[in-house]
């Protein structure tokens, strides 16, 4: 039943921690072997500052120091079998946890922790450009630390001390392996994206690749492979328009592309000579590619296959010790490398003084974002729509006058909430984003409601109306549940239904062995062999663009507070709204005949206020720990 599967599980000692002092011990599970090749690649892309690893969820326990020691020992592996191992990172590195949304400024101690690991190529995220000073950041600080192996093929930035327009990074490079001699043109791509702050340029990619400079990189000869790498989604028309490009002048080549931003596994077939991998999220996964048959100058011990074509291979390895050790062919005491335990120091000092561990309440039970219907008592939607955003969200300046109609995209939360402690840690992982709250009064009661419903239903209408800066309408719910076109490729990739609002539970058919843990279940080009680790699956539920909470007048909050499933329905509310849906709130009042503008219309609603300060506020008043 498991071909290539070990099924006898490693004789390691009981304890296979990771490096942080609260990582869990990663849990025993099948696990199948890696397929080694002439050229091979390990890939991440979206940490989003998760370089401590997951402190909750054990298969995915290792931090940035034990991946620095992974790296280190599969370059020697590779290097001692006569092959090559180059490193990929496809951005995003930013937003998204404590380690780097907590220090003053952001990114304090991040950007020396991640310097820590060798990468030979790596590309910026739309979340590096989206504030002035995080771009910056990338400019003077990330593209010196990889000096060379940083690619900005299509961004460009005002050089802060010249004010001149100059590439963020070099446009493209030429490389040839150690090992191997494989001679390589890699470029770094951003997706078509214009939510970026005005001192960066990000050109269309269908604009770039008409460019001299491409043209002539695509040309060159002698190449043996091409290297795209980008944070673009490996299903695309950006990288649909790059692989057409090169295949214009270059039918022959090998080409790897590795993607990201939809946070998920995923592995495409482009033609009999072209793959690309997107290797998920948060240091949940990272990504194994292998290639053989690729052809060399070199006469002696060359490995060149031409006339068999090249073979393509991809894994997708959970981020815990106990994968690494079986992959590396090594143990508690041979694996760690001298840089890897140091920079799990670094991550370990920078987590003390940034009081992550400060617990503000203690979590009674999971609550999920999609395993969970969302309107389930254990959906964290619902309870943020039945009980933080009611009890927390009021304008002094408001609250007597009129009730209120709160709405907010679901993409706002970023994970789960676990049963244990709430720490400030866990306040940015669940929701990192700075928007406030604005309003606009006396809008007809009627006229919210439909406000809501066409962000949900008609999502498509907002999107095609009127051009939103930086945004596609899908983008209000999370990246996973649009990571494919009719897909939710989040632990699975399972076909769904049009309709946005369905709850359809998404899991195998295929009954679950109770032996195994939950977790990643992939289904992609290549079929169902590629995690690492043999897991259950998980079910998944779709959740709306949006969902509303009702605030009633102070009078009457506490008779509503006893009966929520029917609170009273006043002729007009204040219209609230999360400020990052502004732009589509502007189209979807328009749609249904609401005549205002969120530019002159609306003002700030509880200054000061976030949906992640919401939640502490919450959670210290009501759940607190024995």
């Amino acid at each position: 039943m498991f071909h290539h599967i070990l099924l006898t599980l490693l004789s390691f000692s009981p304890t296979v921690l990771g490096a942080q002092p609260s990582a869990p011990e990663p849990i025993p599970a099948p696990l199948r072997n890696l397929t080694w090749g002439q050229l091979n690649f390990l890939h991440t892309t979206d940490t989003h500052g998760w370089l401590a690893g997951h402190l909750r969820e054990a298969s995915y326990s290792a931090d940035w120091g034990d991946y620095v020691s992974f790296a280190a020992r599969m370059r020697e592996k590779a290097e001692a079998d006569g092959t090559d191992l180059l490193l990929v990172d496809t951005g995003d590195r930013i937003e998204g946890n404590g380690l780097y949304d907590s220090s003053d400024p952001k990114g304090l101690y991040t950007a020396d922790i991640f310097k820590q690991q060798h990468i030979d190529v790596l590309s910026s995220g739309n979340h590096e450009l989206y504030k002035q000073n995080s771009s910056e950041d990338e400019y003077l600080i990330t593209v010196p630390n990889f000096k060379g192996n940083y690619l900005a093929s299509n961004i460009d930035i005002y050089d802060p001390q010249t004010g001149d327009l100059v590439p963020l990074a070099p446009r493209y490079k030429k490389f040839t392996t150690k090992v191997q001699g494989i001679r390589i043109v890699a470029f770094g791509f951003l997706f078509n994206f214009n939510g970026n702050e005005n001192n960066t340029v990000v050109q269309p990619v269908e604009e770039t690749i008409q460019e001299e400079w491409f043209q002539e990189a695509i040309r060159e000869k002698g190449v043996d492979l091409f290297l795209v790498v980008g944070h673009v989604a490996a299903q695309s028309k950006e990288y649909s328009a790059i692989f057409k490009a090169i295949r214009e002048v270059q039918w022959d080549t090998p080409i790897q592309f590795f993607g990201g931003h939809y946070h998920i596994r995923d592995y495409v077939k482009y033609d009999s000579k072209a793959y690309g991998l997107a290797s998920g999220r948060f240091m949940e996964t990272i990504g194994f590619m292998s290639i053989s048959g690729l052809s060399t100058d070199k006469k002696e011990g060359s490995k060149e296959r031409k006339s068999a074509g090249p073979s393509f291979n991809r894994k997708y390895i959970d981020n815990n010790l106990f994968s690494f050790y079986h992959h590396t062919g090594l143990n508690e005491s041979t694996f760690p490398t001298s840089e890897g335990t140091e920079t799990s120091k670094m991550i370990t000092k920078a987590r003390h003084k940034l009081n992550l561990d400060r617990v503000y309440g203690c979590v009674p039970a999971d609550l999920w974002m999609s395993r969970a219907k969302y309107t389930d008592k254990n959906s964290i939607y619902k309870w943020l729509q039945e009980k933080v955003i009611p009890e927390t969200l009021f304008d002094e300046s408001r609250s007597s006058k009129s009730a209120a109609m709160v709405i907010t995209n679901t993409g706002a939360i970023r994970f789960d909430m676990f049963k244990g402690p709430f720490t400030q840690d866990s306040a940015y992982i669940v929701s990192p984003f700075t928007s406030g709250f604005r309003y606009t009064k006396d809008v007809p009661y009627d006229k919210a409601t439909k406000i809501l419903e066409v962000l949900n239903k008609q999502a498509q209408i907002v999107a095609d109306d009127i051009p939103i800066k930086g945004h596609s309408a899908p983008f209000l719910s999370s990246p996973e549940q649009q990571g494919k076109k009719e897909t939710l490729p989040s632990f699975a990739n399972h076909k769904f239904p049009s309709d946005m609002m369905g709850q359809i539970p998404l899991s195998d058919t295929e009954p679950e062995d109770p032996k195994l843990i939950p977790g990643y279940t992939t289904t992609d080009d290549a079929g169902s062999d590629g995690d690492d680790t043999i897991h259950s699956p998980i079910d998944f539920y779709h959740v709306p663009n949006c969902i509303d909470a009702f605030i009633p007048l102070r009078e009457t909050k506490s008779a509503v507070m006893e009966d929520p499933e029917e609170p009273p329905r006043p002729e007009t509310v204040d219209l609230v709204y999360v400020d990052f849906i502004e732009p589509w709130i502007n189209v979807a009042a328009k749609f249904v005949g609401l005549d205002f503008d969120v530019h002159k219309d609306t003002e700030v609603y509880m200054p000061g206020a976030t949906l992640g300060t919401l939640m502490i506020e919450w959670v210290e008043k009501n759940w607190k720990c024995d």
